[in-house]
């Protein structure tokens, strides 16, 4: 049914899992799109009552996005790109049902993105979480400026963005980033257990949780970082931090 995703059901839990090893799970335009069409299955099938997204094997759950399909945009492109993953990370953040993040490994730029869309997340112990973008001459364009710093704080949040540096699952748990953090074999397992006790309580409800919850930070904060995002797409250092980081160099920035 899926290019990119492996989906599996079970006792009214659906298992989404990122299926990219080979690019440790990175999002591209396919997934992006599965994405958006998983979580419609999600709040159309009544079989299913909540999810999970995780990413395969023990390494990432998502390492960031693929950096390929960056190179040559210009700043409206750049807006476009932005605009579609807010679209479907918010469709997710606001989904009527329950979703969780599964992070099994790296949550990189993107991948941090997406799990923090998530309504929350379970680390494994190896996971690493960060927000490279800077590395790149840019800054997060899938709404991880608005939802980093309402989980974390301003002052972690604009570090952690700045300094482009990954904290670990440990400093994530202290952080508030994460639930919990778990060994790789209790990870899927923890997050079950957890779904199954939500699944028990009355629907309605956990929907209406859900809303107003998210309704507390509504802002045009995303429509600000579109925007930021997309004129990154039109300096020199954007342009010489993607080629550095597709020729595994490190990139000289300029300011221009």
């Amino acid at each position: 049914m899926y290019q990119t995703l492996l989906t599996s059901l079970e006792n009214n839990i659906l298992t989404v899992t990122i299926n990219r090893p080979d690019k440790l799970n990175a999002l591209n335009k396919i997934v992006i799109a599965e994405l958006e069409e998983v979580t419609a299955q999600i709040n159309a099938d009544e079989l299913i009552k909540a999810a999970i997204i995780t990413g395969t094997g023990q390494k990432a759950f998502v390492a960031g996005a693929d950096i390929s399909e960056f190179v040559g945009l210009s700043s409206g492109e750049g807006m476009d790109l932005a605009r579609r993953g807010q679209e479907v990370f918010s469709k997710i953040e606001n989904s009527a049902k329950p979703i969780i993040a599964v992070v099994n490994g790296f949550a990189l730029g993107g991948g941090c993105e997406l799990a923090m869309a998530c309504h929350f997340r379970i680390a494994s112990e190896n996971a690493q979480f960060g927000q490279p973008e800077l590395n790149l001459g840019l800054i997060p364009g899938y709404g991880g400026t608005q939802r980093l710093p309402q989980l974390i704080g301003k002052g972690r949040a604009l570090e952690f963005l700045m300094t482009g540096n990954m904290i670990n699952a440990t400093t994530a748990l202290q952080w508030g980033l994460v639930n919990y953090v778990v060994s790789q074999e209790e990870l899927l397992q923890k997050a079950i257990s957890i779904l199954e006790t939500i699944n028990k309580k009355a629907p309605l409800a956990i929907t209406k949780c859900i809303t107003a919850v998210n309704a507390g930070y509504t802002t045009n904060g995303y429509i600000t970082e579109l925007e930021a995002f997309g004129e990154s797409f039109a300096t020199e250092d954007m342009k010489e931090g993607a080629a550095a980081f597709l020729e595994k160099r490190r990139p000289i920035f300029t300011g221009r």
